[in-house]
């Protein structure tokens, strides 16, 4: 079997396939995964083979921003998040997406729930293919503008746009909003933290879990929107209640963050799965990958959103009371005020174990790598 994942080129995209790909991968299948060229060394180290194509972000957002006419690609916008990820990244991709894919000869392609490539590649080499969700269900008023630039791009290639056979979807119903109906083909995946390729060299025993006083808290903004002027704030107002891991994204240092407050620690880019070990509650900006790996632990959040879907976590984890969202223009004295309330509540807690329990019955990545391969057959 053959197997093309495809995926934007940004990590919060990318990283939630690689479960599913790693169970492909370990069932002896072909895999590849297609993406921008910066991942390469980030699938290398998984043994996952990259066919690079398109573009990276930052010339797609710059892209974005032109075409709608804005000149800052970061100010949220429907019309400029719809050109970067359905009318730039097509327009700018899809001939060197076509070619590599092609070459690999796919027999199912995966595409992550924004990556509007994929089903291109998949409707241009008529194979079939699945959507890989990451979060909750995105709802259909954000999605259809996105459609709606993507189909320009399949009438001017003489293509139909194809409908998944597969939804594959690592979001539990706990997160779902209300009336939430499984869509079409959905195969239950059981989440996981991120973590990283594992070792080779015999297991790792787990160090020794340390004596603590007060609550460990992480803060974590992701691999992008975790900025020392937006976090320095945060981590000032969150000291005087917690020990601190902060995370510093894929650019910053400490030193960016001046004098070191007491009871911090920074850490660079690390697998979510090791920063989750003897953790009481994570801050964070809301991310798919965070938001559900963090609930697979059983811990409790708050959602602290900046953009994107990051709005929708955010609301999904308050409305379950599997912590608080702290929307902007709310500054670190009220993320800080949510912290204390959700470190005090019991119901937080016992709602986040009972989420992780939920997770926990999910099928697992190597259950649906073999429905998959089984309804490919």
């Amino acid at each position: 079997m053959r197997i093309l994942f495809s995926s934007t080129p940004a990590h919060g995209h990318l990283m939630p396939l690689l479960p599913l790909a790693r169970a492909f991968r370990d069932r002896g299948d072909d895999v590849a995964v297609l993406t921008s060229a910066a991942f390469g060394p980030m699938l290398d180290a998984e043994r996952l083979p990259l066919l690079a194509a398109g573009p990276e972000m930052p010339e797609l957002l710059a892209e974005g921003a032109r075409r709608a006419g804005v000149d800052d690609p970061t100010v949220p916008s429907p019309a400029v998040a719809a050109e970067v990820f359905a009318g730039a990244r097509i327009e700018l991709s899809a001939d060197a997406a076509i070619a590599a894919a092609r070459g690999f000869r796919p027999d199912v392609i995966v595409a992550e729930a924004t990556d509007y490539v994929g089903p291109f590649v998949a409707a241009a080499l008529e194979v079939p293919y699945a959507k890989h969700a990451f979060g909750p269900l995105i709802p259909a008023e954000f999605t259809d503008v996105f459609d709606v630039i993507a189909e320009r791009a399949y009438k001017e290639r003489g293509l139909a746009v194809p409908t998944p056979a597969w939804y594959v979807d690592p979001c539990p119903e706990v997160l779902q909003g209300p009336g939430w109906q499984p869509p079409q083909g959905r195969l239950p995946l059981r989440t996981e933290a991120h973590r990283g390729p594992v070792p080779t060299d015999g297991p790792v025993t787990p160090a020794a879990l340390a004596v603590r006083t007060r609550p460990k808290v992480l803060l974590s903004f992701g691999t992008h929107f975790g900025t020392p002027a937006l976090l320095r704030p945060i981590v000032d107002a969150l000291a005087p209640l917690a020990d601190l891991v902060v995370t510093l994204g894929l650019t910053a240092t400490a030193a960016d963050y001046g004098d070191r407050p007491d009871h911090v620690e920074f850490v660079g880019f690390t697998p979510l799965a090791e920063l989750l070990d003897n953790v009481d509650l994570v801050v964070t900006h809301g991310g798919a990958g965070t938001t559900l790996g963090t609930l697979s632990r059983g811990l409790p959040m708050v959602v602290v959103p900046q953009g994107a879907d990051q709005f929708l976590q955010a609301g999904a984890v308050a409305g379950a009371r599997l912590g608080a969202a702290v929307p902007p223009p709310a500054g670190p004295e009220a993320v800080a005020k949510a912290v204390a309330e959700v470190l005090s509540g019991a119901e937080y807690r016992d709602n986040a174990r009972r989420a992780a329990e939920q997770i926990a019955a999910m099928p697992s990545a190597s259950a649906v790598a073999d429905q998959l391969a089984a309804a490919l057959a």
